[in-house]
């Protein structure tokens, strides 16, 4: 019996999930992303799962049989952090990040405390060009 996906879309109410997190900066991070993310992608924001904000979706299906659909590119607030998600990998974006400022990273997962702590210019070009080489492998049915 095939697995079932466990982050999918929610019908949760993006700004109700933002307007809940309890750090002042948080919520206006938060905020500023959800723009940033729309400007690039020219999707409105949809919860995927409990905490991740995604924007647009794509569907993939592994050589093993294994499918499913996710966001194209996506946040979540953590605990004194937020993670951005990157579905091309940080190793893409090696020289843009040398100059991002302060952030931390993971396989696909970028970590910033603050936007306030990041070159906004250089934040947007990565996800303008994580965008682009996503949609160019999953292009839309």
């Amino acid at each position: 019996m095939a697995e079932e996906q466990k982050t999918r879309p929610t019908e949760v109410d993006v700004a109700a999930f933002v307007a809940a997190i309890d750090d002042e900066r948080t919520r206006a991070d938060c905020d500023a992303l959800i723009g940033l993310l729309q400007e690039v992608t020219g999707h409105e924001p949809v919860m995927w799962g409990p905490s991740i904000i995604g924007f647009d979706r794509y569907h993939y299906r592994y050589a093993s049989g294994r499918e499913g659909d996710a966001a194209v590119l996506g946040f979540s607030p953590r605990v004194g952090r937020l993670s951005i998600y990157l579905v091309d990998g940080i190793d893409q974006h090696t020289e843009a990040l040398s100059r991002l400022g302060r952030h931390s990273s993971t396989k696909v997962c970028l970590h910033v405390k603050r936007l306030a702590d990041v070159d906004l210019a250089v934040l947007t070009d990565v996800l303008r060009a994580s965008y682009a080489t996503t949609r160019a492998a999953y292009p839309r049915d």
